[in-house]
């Protein structure tokens, strides 16, 4: 039976300038699906994208749902490019309020947003609500970089029981893309009225890079190394909890993506 991976992305080049996240969101959909694997993959639609460049259109049939988040409705606009000599699609999880600006995560002045906490919540209901209209069962969900990465707690808290998602595996990537202090301390409150488990941790009273991923743990089956400098303690943290674990490993390296594909594979 063909493993089916679906793939939430935080950046991907050429959409995005290359860095070592970017190209493995690029590279590792389309040689996962070159090993026999079925994928789809996703990505916020930042302002900085190039629509016509890189030759975005609206795909009007999965567009138009209005997702609540911090108690105000915004559209969900759905967006599709094909990456050139690949035979690869992305999803671009599109809206005004949170994606409209020209920048991906922080201002002009390098400041974080501070509505981002509400932007990755969108981003994640948006890639997730689309899967499920699309009636596409994913074995896997790879998540990568800290945007995508409270995708697990969603998947398990939000649609357990969801046939879509009922015996999905989820697995995150760690890089090295830590953000300094916090992210909103509305966050907590924001992901309880979602159905969000949170009452059990006091992790995200304090939504630190390292506490983000410290209650993402709770919830994954698999976590991989995609940087060689990586937040020690959430890795250590993920031994401890006897989470499946992937070391780091150079794209360069002899096997590499037939590595993740065993990984995938050791999850089901």
């Amino acid at each position: 039976m063909t493993k089916k991976i679906l793939y939430l992305c935080q950046q991907i080049t050429p959409c995005l300038p290359e860095d070592e996240e970017s190209y493995l969101c690029r590279y590792l959909p389309q040689q996962i699906q070159e090993i026999g694997c079925e994928t789809r993959t996703f990505m916020p639609r930042f302002g900085c994208i190039n629509e016509r460049r890189n030759q975005l259109h609206e795909v009007i049939r999965l567009s138009g749902m209005n997702l609540i988040i911090g108690g105000m409705d915004h559209q969900l606009i759905i967006k599709v490019a094909s990456i050139p000599s690949a035979r690869i699609q992305i999803y671009f999880i599109d809206n005004e309020d949170y994606f409209a600006r020209k920048a991906t995560l922080k201002n002009a002045a390098g400041e974080y947003f501070k509505d981002n906490d509400e932007r990755m919540i969108f981003f994640i209901r948006g890639a997730l609500e689309t899967v499920r209209k699309l009636r596409w069962v994913p074995d896997v969900v790879h998540c990568h970089g800290w945007f995508s990465a409270l995708a697990a707690a969603f998947i398990k808290d939000t649609l357990d029981d969801d046939p879509v998602f009922k015996n999905t595996k989820i697995v995150v990537s760690l890089y090295d893309d830590a953000f300094p202090g916090e992210l909103n301390k509305a966050l907590i409150d924001k992901l309880q009225s979602e159905g969000i488990k949170t009452n059990s941790s006091t992790l995200l009273q304090n939504p630190s890079y390292e506490n983000l991923y410290k209650f993402v743990l709770g919830y994954v089956d698999g976590v991989i190394a995609g940087s060689q400098e990586v937040p020690v303690a959430i890795f250590d943290q993920a031994k401890e909890l006897g989470k499946a674990i992937l070391p780091y490993q150079k794209p360069s390296d002899e096997n590499f993506y037939e590595n993740y594909n065993k990984f995938y594979e050791n999850l089901l």
